[in-house]
């Protein structure tokens, strides 16, 4: 990969201008952060360009611009087949397409050679890797150190990426390439990583609310119980506030964690979890030592919320700006935009329960039309997993109205990923046999397809659900669907 990240740098130093197109994520926007810091730091000129999704249309709208140069980041991968013509560089995890040759280049092999040489790709599935032992923030990351080695600071935002993209998730650590960042900002004196409760909201939260918002893992009766995680933390003998300020996780000291994890451990057990589900309440967590204590930017999973906080409600930019360092006017923007966040997954829970989470075979599935907007209806979807009327047993299919079509986004437990459940491969497939376009990972994948074709995908991914945790093959016949399956 460092390799690969050496010849997109030569290339990067080359060039007189460079276009960033990455996505509104956690994991693009400060993947985008970091290639506009490094370029910055190299004095080459750029512009940063924030985009939904990476289809045809928007890249002919970005050849027509005719940038000297485009650096894509956490997308490109899904849309190598398209991009003859344009001179790029990609880094990106997602799984890459096949290229196509255009109809004038074949018989050339000349053209043809010089065409497919104009792109140049860092992704780790090029070198037989998944893509959670490299963000796109953590491959734009790589070529920022090959552009200059004292770029290494930048591995603090890298690892926020990587976190946003849950890739600490599977091993409650991070694992692959994403240990060489690592080590990197260690070395560099901005990371520190230690061992501790992976709850959201270490820093800033009161401890009960860490508790009452937890979700992985899912603790019963306390996850969304405000009352109970209060009575439960009294029980124990940790004081919830010092004067009028309340204490949050960072303020106990090791052995109130201490006293608390080991109850939570038996509180878990003896309602039912398993050994496995309860092992995920500690795990290596990620601190920005550079960042104020109590900061939602000094633990990288808080972090990473807030960056995600303001790509979802269109203001990508202000999360940018916080990651190239602002910590005056636009990190008061995304902290206002982070409590409006919270306030919206509120109401989506509720449009969700009007709505009503209706089951399949093997699947489950909503469709709140325009009440969820189809940035946020992934969370959602996430959320919804542990409502009243769904299943962790199942995957689950959210449906938005979007201003292109219908947005659908999939959500799955790592239990139904270890039996060989993949999500980015029937959102592909599924969305490819309705007029749509989509991918993403095995836990969590998004497509968009045409207005009035939600019964037919959903027939298709059923099908393909069925088919991969039965450990079968499906055939096209069988979801009736192109060749492609």
């Amino acid at each position: 990969m460092e390799a690969v990240a050496q010849e997109i740098a030569d290339r990067l130093r080359a060039t007189s201008f460079v276009k960033i197109v990455t996505h509104i994520d956690a994991d693009g926007i400060s993947g985008g952060a970091i290639a506009s810091e490094s370029l910055a730091r190299a004095g080459i000129g750029h512009e940063v360009a924030f985009v939904k999704k990476l289809d045809e249309a928007a890249l002919l709208d970005i050849k027509r611009q005719g940038p000297p140069l485009a650096w894509f980041v956490d997308l490109g991968a899904g849309m190598l087949h398209a991009f003859h013509g344009l001179d790029a560089v990609i880094t990106d995890h997602h799984v890459p397409t096949e290229r196509e040759i255009p109809k004038a280049l074949r018989g050339d092999l000349l053209r043809l050679a010089e065409s497919m040489d104009r792109v140049l790709m860092l992704n780790p599935h090029l070198e037989g890797e998944g893509s959670d032992v490299a963000s796109g923030a953590g491959c734009a990351y790589a070529v920022a150190k090959a552009l200059d080695p004292g770029n290494r600071d930048l591995a603090a935002i890298a690892v926020v990426g990587a976190v946003g993209d849950v890739q600490d998730q599977e091993f409650r650590r991070l694992a692959g390439y994403n240990r060489t960042i690592l080590r990197d900002g260690i070395d560099a004196g901005v990371l520190e990583a230690t061992t501790d409760i992976r709850l959201f909201g270490r820093e800033p939260r009161p401890v009960h609310k860490l508790l009452q918002y937890a979700s992985d893992p899912w603790i019963p009766r306390l996850s969304g119980n405000e009352e109970a995680c209060i009575a439960f933390l009294l029980e124990l003998g940790i004081d919830l506030k010092v004067e009028e300020t309340w204490r949050s996780w960072s303020d106990l000291d090791r052995g109130e964690k201490g006293r608390v994890v080991s109850a939570l451990v038996a509180h878990m057990l003896e309602r039912g979890c398993g050994a496995r589900e309860v092992e995920r309440l500690v795990g290596e967590v990620y601190t920005l030592v550079k960042e104020p204590v109590g900061s939602p930017t000094r633990d990288a999973k808080e972090f990473s919320t807030l960056i995600n906080a303001c790509g979802r409600y269109d203001e990508a930019d202000v999360a940018y700006r916080v990651c190239r360092g602002d910590r005056e006017e636009y990190l008061a923007k995304a902290l206002k935009l982070l409590r409006g966040h919270r306030e919206y997954l509120v109401d989506s829970l509720d449009a969700i329960a009007e709505a009503g989470i209706r089951q399949l075979d093997a699947i489950q599935y909503f469709h709140t039309g325009d009440k969820i907007r189809d940035t946020v209806v992934g969370v959602a979807a996430s959320l919804a997993l542990h409502q009243t009327g769904a299943t962790t047993d199942l995957p689950i299919f959210a449906f938005a109205n979007a201003e292109d079509g219908i947005k659908v986004s999939a959500r799955t437990t790592r239990d139904l990923v270890a039996k060989g459940l993949d999500l980015a491969a029937i959102m592909q497939a599924a969305s490819k046999a309705v007029g749509g376009q989509g991918g993403g990972h095995h836990a969590a994948a998004g497509a968009t397809i045409p207005p009035g074709s939600e019964e037919r995908f959903l027939e298709i991914a059923n099908r393909m659900v069925h088919a991969q945790l039965s450990s079968a093959v499906p055939s096209a016949e069988t979801v009736r669907a192109p060749e492609n399956l």
